[in-house]
């Protein structure tokens, strides 16, 4: 799905709208599961007004046309998950309710996780700042808020992740799940930067040898790929991933300069060709032998 890019405004999640969307291949040939929860870009209108910054620097926490990237996933026998609204407004890669209580005009309840290094850095469930660090609203919000975010968007996206792995557990014995992300460029990592950067949350979320077909893939390509650093995986690479019940989760963080104009937000020509090796990474992942996942 190719949308429409406007800087100066973004689209609004419409009343009603259904906060995924999933497709499915015609006939689901490999327990390979793509997901991307951080692509979505439809901005619900009372969000926009509500927050201090231009609908542009909202934009700097999305994983920018990530679903585009994975889109030949059903062609070749393998469901692609999406959200459609966006990580700053509700970040399904978080627990529910990872809450900073200081973007709060109250107390929260006792059971809200207000301690986590995700909430220490302002990017709890819902998000106190973006991704480059600009705080995102003009006021505290309400608890009642956050609750309905995570009820109409939180909740809906992970049932409907959880219906697939268990459907397609069900059908082949095991289910590998791929959760599709991108990386800003880090000024650390200037020297020698990864293309990719393969999460298995140190080896516990994945089988090794799945992990290594992935990265084998990868660098066959000619793509710099590291493991584990600096994205071991989130919240659904380590909920998910439970090799010894037959449920294996890979997060993959894409660099985002190999197709995009991260300062713009914009579509580079070479997202093309990105997109091609990516095709091919999901046909080799449809195509192995995963009975040793079982």
């Amino acid at each position: 799905m190719d949308l429409p890019l406007n800087l100066t405004s973004i689209p609004p999640l419409e009343a009603g709208q259904a906060p995924y969307w999933l497709a499915r291949p015609a006939v689901h040939g490999a327990p390979v599961i793509f997901a991307s929860p951080h692509s979505g870009r439809a901005y619900p209108a009372e969000f926009v007004a509500a927050a201090r910054l231009d609908p542009l620097a909202l934009r700097k926490s999305e994983d920018g046309f990530v679903d585009e990237l994975f889109a030949a996933a059903p062609e070749h026998g393998t469901p692609l998950l999406a959200a459609t609204f966006p990580r700053v407004f509700c970040d399904v890669n978080r627990e529910p309710w990872e809450l900073d209580p200081g973007m709060f005009d109250g107390p929260l309840p006792a059971w809200v996780n207000t301690a986590s290094p995700r909430v220490g850095a302002g990017l709890g469930t819902i998000a106190r700042v973006v991704a480059t660090g600009e705080p995102v609203y003009r006021h505290k919000l309400r608890f009642e808020e956050a609750e309905d975010r995570i009820r109409r968007y939180w909740q809906p996206y992970h049932a409907a992740l959880a219906a697939l792995i268990a459907e397609t557990r069900a059908e082949f014995g095991t289910c590998l799940l791929i959760d599709c992300h991108s990386m800003p460029t880090h000024p650390a990592q200037a020297a020698s930067p990864p293309d990719f950067v393969l999460g298995d949350a140190h080896g516990t979320a994945c089988a090794p040898r799945a992990t290594r077909l992935v990265e084998e893939a990868l660098s066959g390509m000619g793509y710099r790929v590291r493991r584990n650093d600096p994205y071991a995986g989130g919240y659904v690479t380590r909920h998910y991933g439970r090799p010894r019940e037959g449920v294996h989760a890979l997060q993959i963080e894409i660099a985002r300069p190999l197709y995009m104009d991260e300062a713009r937000i914009e579509r580079l020509p070479r997202m093309l060709s990105l997109q091609a090796d990516l095709t091919r990474l999901i046909a080799t992942l449809a195509a192995a032998d995963w009975r040793f996942l079982r």
